[in-house]
């Protein structure tokens, strides 16, 4: 049988994916020239933002990063594919990026031990090809680690965030049309019920209804995980619904897209508000007008929503309001260099 457009997408991307695993640098960039279009449009985290295609991504992130982690490897928890809501199609993939961090990189000091990088990647497909990436990477992750996070502490916990609990993220063929729907549904009606906030409040959102009574909420470092409603409420929702209470999606703009129990969704930016609230990541509400980069992966299990992976660009956030996280962090860990 000829496999579907979905997974044969998922083949494409499979040989960087393979070379990023055992990685040598010629392999990483023949399969970044393979697998990309020359003139594919790539977003990343900040600081590096919009990069030129795929010479860029290598020569601007792959390279540095790989000299401070000689023995860099890719581990994929999620690679899932499917239409999206508004255009084209995707291929989303959720892992990590580990090595043995010996040299600095973006100026976070090294452990000298095993590190993990958090990633949340989306590609667009088009004739074969990535035509457009959209990704983002945990760098707090990677400054907690090097005990050089220099913002307020996460109120969730901090760890090392699982792949699957059900260990069937990488999802096979062939793709199933009705039960890619039906997990897509799920997690958009569970999204138009968090908009009723604003004129209901906490029970018109009817969370009870959507997610698992046991769901776990891996949030990116800076803001933790939570775990079940209450862990969701008390260390993500009421903050950011305190600090943000106009808080607004893409107004349809974003791209869903389902395979099997996943869903993802990504959208550049995903979210626009004004911080008019205390109580968020300790910002001093001043009014200050935000657009926020946050990529999502759901797990479905039998009509509820069971775990929930999020990645925000927080540097982003930084940024607009003034603040250099990177620059304050060389500040922060000055003494580190500091001669005896």
């Amino acid at each position: 049988m000829t496999p579907d457009i979905h997974n044969r997408n998922k083949a494409t991307l499979a040989p960087l994916r393979r070379a990023l695993y055992d990685y040598q640098p010629d392999a990483v960039h023949a399969a970044l020239s393979a697998v990309f279009a020359p003139d594919a449009i790539v977003h990343l985290a900040t600081p590096y933002d919009d990069l030129d295609g795929p010479t860029g991504l290598y020569r601007e992130v792959f390279e540095p990063l790989q000299r401070a982690i000689p023995d860099l490897e890719r581990r994929d928890t999620i690679v899932i594919a499917g239409p999206g809501a508004v255009d084209g199609n995707w291929v989303g993939c959720c892992g990590y990026y580990t090595g043995t961090f010996v040299r600095p990189w973006m100026d976070i000091p090294p452990t000298g031990h095993q590190v993990s990088l958090r990633f949340h990647e989306f590609y667009r497909m088009d004739g074969g090809r990535v035509v457009e990436m959209q990704a983002l990477w945990d760098i707090p992750e990677l400054m907690l680690q090097a005990r050089a996070w220099p913002m307020v502490p996460s109120l969730g916990r901090e760890w090392h965030v699982p792949g699957p609990a059900t260990q069937d993220g990488l999802v096979q063929g062939p793709y199933d049309e009705a039960h890619a729907l039906r997990s897509r549904q799920l997690v958009q009606d569970m999204l138009a019920g968090l908009a009723k906030f604003a004129t209901g409040g906490v029970a018109a959102m009817e969370l009870e209804k959507f997610w698992h009574p046991r769901f776990s909420w891996y949030g990116p470092s800076g803001i933790g995980t939570g775990r079940g409603i209450a862990g969701f409420r008390n260390w993500h929702q009421i903050p950011f619904l305190n600090g943000m209470p106009d808080r607004r999606g893409t107004g349809g703009k974003g791209n869903f897209f389902a395979d099997g129990d996943y869903v993802g969704f990504t959208a550049w930016p995903g979210m626009a508000a004004t911080i008019s609230g205390d109580g968020w990541l300790g910002i001093a509400p001043a009014g200050q007008k935000i657009t926020m980069r946050s990529l999502d992966f759901w797990r479905c299990e039998n009509g509820l929503i069971r775990e929930n992976w999020v990645l925000v660009d927080l540097l982003h956030v930084y940024r607009q309001i003034g603040v250099d996280v990177l620059a304050r962090m060389r500040e922060f860990n000055k003494a580190r260099r500091v001669s005896a």
